[in-house]
């Protein structure tokens, strides 16, 4: 199993490295060598970066310098570690392998990579294919991985800190909005993946952070590229009556809908790929039968018939190979009712029991005349919302009874032919 290392750099201007009283001197190179944090699992101090090893040598400072041990060792492990000097210095020093100085009985263990042996080299980088999910792309040049071992033989993964930038789009409050993503990688192969960007983009390779700390990092550039991938926010409003004698909601079991008729807005903002855009309304929630089709972005509907409705929006590219659905939207609208009050006190006190109404729910179609016991029609409306206040030509009308008919027509069909009588109780 091979792990990976998190890599933290730390510039070595002096080359000098401090554990407790002891010090390691690296001298030989123009370009520091550079430290590579590593878990304290591994058994090593740290693991160092050297631009090239050859010329290089490893000094030790401290108690007992001038008597130090020096050991060598690979990937097999520290316990199979082979004495290669004696004394402050180590001259015959190698990469890509491991170290251990002893001094006054105690070992200090370190891993050396040699860079030039795995060297970040410039190339081109080219989008080879561009997807729904993701992108291709094929980089000419070289980042090779780059591995270092702890005493006890586990690999260790050296992240080389590459990274690779793009443009997309995120969602906002005010909808979509560019932002910049970076993805890092340990190494490359020749492939690079990378998400598939929303808007029309470059990507730009940056290798690595060893180069960058030596002054000579890499940075190539894509061509443009023209996006496929299809992304889109959607949002559903109700227009809410406020009608205090109308049932609504009551007996639903949607986040929509309630009392016919509901009017409702769809909105969709869609990203730079979507061509084919479209809001679908369906009576199940498969949507194995659309009723209604509006290829458009913003979508207004009334629903008017009782029963659970099912709303979405797709979008797609050109070729329509990349496609987005929305989340699914669920209207459910009750069934009708009517109740009529038998009484009621215009004028008596004001603002209790001073307005006859009706309690409905999912009407579509309402008319109400108001009768006086001769026959005379004194008042008329054709809202339910709506209701009488006992007047009749700007005046109260004097207590006694009084005779309503209502035709209405429910979302559910049903059809009501009701009459009955008014009784007006104290007014003045």
């Amino acid at each position: 199993m091979l792990y990976r290392l998190v890599v933290a750099l730390i510039t070595l201007s002096i080359n000098a490295v401090a554990y407790g009283s002891l010090v390691l001197d690296f001298s030989g190179t123009a370009d520091p060598v550079l430290t590579v944090e590593t878990d304290a699992s591994s058994g090593l101090q740290a693991i160092y970066v050297a631009p090239e090893t050859t010329g290089l040598t490893i000094s030790v400072r401290g108690e007992g310098a001038e008597n130090a041990i020096w050991l060598r060792f690979t990937a097999s492990g520290a316990a199979y570690a082979e004495q290669v000097g004696n004394g402050a210095t180590l001259h015959d020093v190698t990469g890509d392998c491991g170290y251990a100085v002893e001094t006054g009985g105690r070992r200090t263990y370190f891993w050396l990579a040699d860079y030039s042996t795995a060297p970040a080299e410039p190339g081109e980088l080219t989008v080879t294919d561009a997807g729904c999910d993701g992108t291709e792309l094929i980089y000419t040049g070289t980042a090779p991985r780059m591995v270092a071992y702890a005493i006890n033989g586990r690999p260790i993964e050296i992240d080389r800190g590459i990274k690779l930038t793009y443009m997309t789009l995120e969602e906002s409050e005010t909808g979509f909005v560019q932002k910049s993503v970076a993805e890092d990688m340990a190494y490359i192969t020749g492939t690079v993946h990378a998400g598939a960007p929303l808007c029309a983009t470059t990507f730009t390779l940056t290798a690595d952070r060893f180069l960058s700390q030596w002054g000579r990092e890499i940075t190539v550039t894509s061509d443009r590229l023209t996006p496929v991938a299809v992304s889109a926010i959607t949002s559903a409003e109700q227009q809410n009556r406020e009608n205090l004698n109308e049932q609504n909601g009551d007996g639903t079991d949607g986040s929509f809908g309630g009392s016919a008729p509901c009017p409702m807005e769809f909105h969709a903002e869609v990203t730079d790929a979507a061509v084919f855009t479209e809001w679908q309304l369906a009576t199940d929630v498969e949507f194995e039968n659309i009723t209604m089709r509006e290829r458009t972005t913003d979508f207004n509907y009334t629903f008017t018939e009782a029963g659970t409705y099912y709303v979405r929006f797709e979008a797609a590219d050109a070729s329509g190979a990349c496609s987005f659905f929305s989340d699914t939207y669920t209207v459910s609208i009750g069934e009708s009712r009517l109740r009529c009050p038998n009484a009621f006190s215009p004028g008596a006190s004001e603002g209790v029991n001073d307005v006859w109404c009706v309690s409905y729910r999912s009407l579509t179609e309402f008319d109400c005349t108001i009768f006086n016991r001769w026959g005379v029609k004194i008042y008329h409306f054709d809202d339910p919302a709506g209701g009488w206040d006992g007047r009749y030509r700007g005046k109260l009308v004097p207590p006694g009874v009084y005779y309503y008919v209502i035709k209405a027509r429910g979302a559910d069909g049903v059809n009501y032919n009701l009459s009955g009588d008014i009784n007006i109780i104290g007014s003045r």
